[in-house]
């Protein structure tokens, strides 16, 4: 059984479970400790920037959630990625979704926020969804202060320091915001400015985790143009969201990469391993 199809299994089973019939027996992944690599939280520091609270409280942005539940799955699934990563050596993801409305965003962002709270971790996360840029608005980042993102970037109007952002709270987290819109979006990740980002990226990611959010892979083919720049894809499915038909069609666009593995959010469940449910791979 495919990851994605055992993603369908999984939404199958929460439907059932609240229509009151009776479910399988699930068995549960034995964590093992995720083994300390080399010093990795010794990157550079950016532009630095203030989080508003009232706003990382109102778009449940760490570590302004107060949910005992979904704190210690973002935890637990900080602690399965890690393992994944180090276990194939990767260090740059997508994280994308198959339709729009699974909650793809506010993961990659509370991903990465778990992340860099881990001391031998740091992190880039990267708004690469240039059709829908939400990462600065959940972050209370906005243009009207002067604030330069990855669009000015693109069209030749900014530098790489410019457009980079370092939590005043957080100084293993950087982030690349985008604050307009961008037409011809698969093309302009295809460019020539945006190789220079990656190589610029790419200098930094020994010692920084790369996370890119990007679209849906059903909304654009910005994820297929981009996968020869990632080592993988984490995939974001929404539980009474996401149709197995749509999931099967995801899994034909992501035949060719790596799969992370696959987040069921959205869970109705309220304990620690279902609230987030992150399927690894198999073997």
């Amino acid at each position: 059984m495919s990851i994605i199809e055992e993603a369908v299994r999984k939404t199958a089973e929460q439907h059932h479970h609240r229509l009151g019939v009776a479910e399988p027996s699930v068995v549960r992944t034995r964590m093992r400790r995720v083994p300390t690599g080399p010093d990795v939280a010794g990157g550079r520091r950016f532009q630095p920037f203030g989080f508003d609270v009232d706003t990382l409280e109102r778009n449940r942005v760490l570590p302004q959630i107060t949910d005992d539940a979904a704190l210690r799955a973002y935890k637990i699934l900080r602690t399965r990625v890690l393992r994944r990563l180090d276990a194939h050596q990767w260090r740059s993801f997508a994280v994308t979704g198959v339709t729009a409305g699974e909650g793809k965003t506010l993961t990659a962002i509370n991903l990465a926020m778990a992340l860099a709270q881990d001391v031998n971790t740091s992190v880039f996360l990267v708004d690469l969804d240039l059709q829908r840029p939400r990462i600065a608005e959940y972050l209370g980042l906005n243009a009207a202060n002067g604030n330069k993102g990855l669009s000015d970037y693109l069209l030749g109007d900014a530098s790489f320091e410019s457009i980079t952002y370092t939590p005043m709270s957080m100084e293993r987290l950087a982030v690349i915001p985008n604050f307009e819109a961008i037409a011809h979006s698969s093309e302009l990740l295809g460019s020539s400015k945006m190789l220079d980002l990656m190589h610029t990226l790419e200098a930094e990611a020994p010692r920084r985790v790369l996370i890119m959010d990007m679209p849906p892979v059903l909304a654009s083919d910005d994820v297929l143009a981009f996968a020869p720049q990632l080592d993988s894809a984490l995939l974001v499915v929404g539980e009474g969201h996401t149709s197995r038909d749509a999931l099967n069609r995801a899994k034909e666009v992501l035949a060719e990469m790596n799969l992370l593995g696959v987040v069921l959010n959205q869970s109705a469940d309220r304990n620690e391993s279902d609230y987030y449910s992150y399927k690894q791979p198999k073997k």
